[in-house]
């Protein structure tokens, strides 16, 4: 159900009666603070350098939120919303928004550095949230201030490892666009974030990852427990502690064998033996678990199936941790057969002695990157990092901590011995500069600073430091265009103007079926064929998402096949059946009312489903439609009607 006027309740709260009861509990908390609701706030925002202390202040919950607060954004773009962090008092800490809505925000102050506290604000989503600490819905007239009540807001707070409110997600927008399952899109995005911070917080100790279900293992509801090298427990997820039956204050006393009824050695032993565990909780429920030891030094893991994406392989304000070099791709791997995809190989061959810089053109999707990193592979920097910096989000008010570095007592709130930058952590390595035409024209003067020098000068430093680095780029725009426009520096493009190279796209490529061989045998373990019939739809197909579309549509394509030896039209996803104008069968199908236990039981492998695809998508509600060949609303539907999945005492 949407609101068609202000004076309507969502569909997933209390009855009309109940709600306005609690609103009009929020609102006299609020006038006993002093607060009348005509009365205009303060909207005034903080300077840059308190901006700064602050973001340094929240520097981890900051890092983990950004690429969660990137993928909720793509999944209401069109909606006219924002997303925004805020600490846990209520002080914008970062915040998205789509271009048209921007507007409005100024004018209540939806910007980083504005307090949204109930004090400051009255009822609204954020400050509301932190005063009840649930996951809260505040629209139209349920503003206390007149001024807000164009709004409505769904905010959720964020908890630490530890259980304490550290912060607080919100998506804002007019109360237009309200929609029901927003709440549930930011509950499931703070659960990401909360899972996020664990991992960060005890990556040094042994972690087991489980859930009495084996489908959602690897998924956002299943728990997570840490244990020290004697098996004390140090915490839990709040899955992890529901599931355990115990809370954040009562973790303390219990170990691993009061939990899970074995020694860390009788543990460690299973191990090495098992590849899926088979536990028991100590009230006797089985359960599926896998063991991470260490897991973010990348020494050791068992279980099925690839584990959980690591908080530190995800965009860190704008810039992707390099990966290991056993088993990286190589500019030989690349090669499969496209005559112009085999030009563009031996072309960034022929440079890679010397240190010429790299721009690769070409469409979302074509492997810009993978080439980036396969060039680096076989360079003589090959044993150095690669740093891939998303310029495209990379925040103004970071821009010169994060990429260029501070020293020790910079400013306050700065962090002890300071922060290299992502520029000197490239130093002796390859800085890979992605979607350069994003980049802000105040960021292109900095980084031209830096090319020219070989220098960086930390924030807070005395002397510029020399550092030694290739850099390749690359972009889908039009650079040469973006030049003669005003939007970018034409010193900057003609610095990083090398060898240019333009991959093509798929549509263009003769090796789609050497791609999808690869593809195949990369995601199963027994790929199976295609029939010629679907060889023949994805050849005729335009591909606009590129070989990154092509490996989703394999990847469900296999799923749906569910160990058969071939991949029929009636396991390609739906959308991408319209598309070609066939009719298909859609291979993923909602209940009816008043199902009976096969359809019940049809229910809960269907929610199982769109749990596991939307974390193999970190959470973007389009791409897991597209991937089950089903709408967004059928995703959002399934989400909803699973909710009560959700741990109960989480507060998401």
């Amino acid at each position: 159900m949407r609101y068609e006027s202000a004076s309507q309740s969502p569909a997933h709260a209390a009855p009309v009666r109940e709600r306005t009861k609690v609103v009009s509990l929020w609102h006299e908390r609020v006038r006993r603070l002093g607060l009348s609701e005509g009365q205009r706030p303060d909207f005034g925002a903080m300077g840059r350098a308190e901006l700064v202390r602050l973001l340094e202040q929240h520097h981890a919950l900051y890092r983990h939120a950004l690429p969660v607060m990137e993928m909720l954004h793509q999944q209401i773009l069109n909606t006219h919303s924002m997303v925004i962090l805020t600490d846990q008092r209520g002080t914008i800490v970062h915040a998205i928004g789509d271009a048209d809505f921007l507007a409005k925000a100024a004018r209540v102050a939806l910007q980083p550095g504005v307090l949204w506290s109930e004090e400051s604000k009255g009822t609204n989503a954020i400050g509301t949230a932190l005063a009840e600490r649930r996951a809260t819905l505040v629209h139209g007239s349920e503003h206390f201030l007149a001024v807000n009540r164009f709004l409505t807001c769904s905010c959720s707070p964020i908890r630490s490892p530890r259980g304490e409110v550290i912060g607080a997600l919100d998506v804002s927008g007019p109360q237009e666009s309200y929609h029901a399952h927003t709440l549930a899109l930011v509950r499931m995005s703070t659960l990401m974030i909360e899972n996020h911070l664990f991992v960060d917080r005890f990556g040094e100790a042994l972690r087991i990852h489980f859930h009495c279900r084996e489908e959602l293992m690897g998924t956002l509801l299943e728990g997570i427990a840490a244990f020290d090298e004697s098996g004390r427990l140090l915490a839990a997820n709040p899955s992890g502690l529901t599931q355990l039956g115990i809370d954040a204050l009562g973790a303390q006393p219990h170990t691993l064998g009061s939990l899970f009824g074995l020694d860390t050695g009788a543990l460690l032993g299973r191990c090495r033996g098992e590849q899926l565990l088979r536990l028991h909780l100590r009230d006797g429920t089985p359960v599926v678990a896998r063991i991470d030891l260490h897991a973010p030094a990348g020494a050791r893991a068992c279980g099925a199936g690839a584990p959980a994406q690591d908080p530190a392989a995800a965009p860190v304000h704008g810039v992707r941790a390099p990966r290991a070099a056993q088993g990286a791709p190589t500019l030989a791997d690349l090669d499969s057969g496209d005559p112009a995809v085999a030009e563009v190989i031996a072309k960034v061959r022929k440079v890679l002695s010397g240190d010429i810089p790299i721009l690769i053109l070409g469409e979302t999707g074509t492997g810009k990157e993978l080439l980036a990193r396969a060039a680096h592979n076989e360079s003589a920097r090959r044993g150095q990092a690669f740093i891939a910096v998303d310029c495209a989000s990379l925040p103004e008010s970071l821009i010169e901590a994060e990429l260029f570095g501070y020293e020790d007592g910079a400013f306050t709130g700065a962090r002890r011995r300071g922060n290299p930058g992502k520029i000197l952590l490239a130093n002796g390595g390859t800085l890979f500069l992605d979607e350069i035409g994003d980049m802000p024209l105040a960021l292109q003067t900095r980084l031209l600073r830096v090319l020219q020098e070989r220098a960086v000068r930390p924030l807070g430093g005395h002397k510029p430091i020399e550092v030694d680095i290739a850099v390749s780029c690359a972009t889908h725009r039009d650079l040469k265009d973006m030049v003669r426009r005003g939007q970018f520096r034409a010193d900057l493009y003609y610095r990083l103007n090398g060898l240019v190279v333009r991959l093509p796209p798929l549509r263009l490529r003769r090796d789609l079926e050497v791609l999808i061989r690869r593809i195949l045998r990369s995601q199963c373990a027994a790929p199976p064929e295609l029939t010629p019939e679907v060889l023949g739809l994805l050849r005729g197909y335009g591909w606009p998402g590129n070989i990154r579309q092509l490996a989703s549509v394999l990847r469900i394509a296999s799923v749906m096949a569910d160990g058969a030896h071939s991949i029929g039209k009636e396991q390609l996803p739906q959308d991408l059946l319209e598309e070609l104008g066939e009719a298909g069968t859609q291979p993923f199908t909602e209940a009816p009312p008043g199902a009976g236990p096969g359809e019940a039981k049809l229910k809960d492998l269907r929610a199982s489903a769109v749990a596991a695809m939307l974390q193999r998508n970190a959470g973007n509600v389009s791409a897991a439609a597209r991937a089950l060949g089903v709408s967004r609303n059928t995703i959002y539907r399934t989400v909803k009607a699973a909710a009560g999945q959700m741990p109960a005492g989480s507060n998401r």
